[in-house]
């Protein structure tokens, strides 16, 4: 099962999302439909229902967990777990981190879709992932120095996941701003 937007706005109230974070969310499902339906037209075989609720619901208990400090990747996967979202929950649950050894070199998933399009969203804002991971590296790892190995992973990690989305579409990471706009 995969909930509709209209379900996942909902869900934006009711698990009192702050309006900053609905905004991003909401660029977050811009970013990845637009992606996903390239790689559809490219021969890929997403689903963009699951995409589109993937990305609106990424950061669905971030709210939470600026308070309590818990990890909203987890926390957000178990929530729509409960919820009877297991697809969906396993995309919130990786769009910080993939998991090891998830990747295929001739496809791509929605979870990838959505992991990447996260990275290029600070914010309310299209940018670069080097920019992101700038963002990223002030905001979080500095204050944290025990991310600082993981932070390298990642950073390598999404700089190949954009390689292989981009090898499979007609545009370049560049062009995903202007298009948007």
């Amino acid at each position: 099962m995969i909930p509709t937007r209209e379900q996942c706005l909902e869900f934006f109230r009711r698990y009192e999302m702050l309006p900053h974070i609905v905004r991003h969310s909401e660029l977050v499902a811009d970013v990845a439909m637009l992606i996903a339906r390239k790689l559809n037209i490219g021969g890929q075989h997403l689903d963009l229902a699951l995409v589109e609720a993937g990305a609106l619901l990424h950061d669905i208990t971030k709210t939470t967990c600026i308070k309590t400090k818990e990890n909203h990747a987890q926390t957000g996967g178990e929530l729509l777990a409960s919820l009877g979202y297991p697809a969906v929950a396993n995309i919130v649950r990786q769009h910080i981190c993939l998991d090891p050894g998830s990747s295929d070199l001739n496809a791509v998933t929605e979870v990838e879709v959505i992991n990447y399009a996260d990275k290029r969203v600070k914010h309310e804002e299209v940018v670069d992932i080097e920019e992101r991971f700038r963002d990223v590296l002030e905001r979080y790892v500095k204050k944290l120095p025990g991310l600082q190995a993981r932070f390298k992973q990642v950073q390598v990690e999404t700089q190949l996941l954009e390689q292989k989305i981009f090898s499979k579409i007609d545009i370049s990471p560049e062009q995903l701003n202007d298009i948007l706009s």
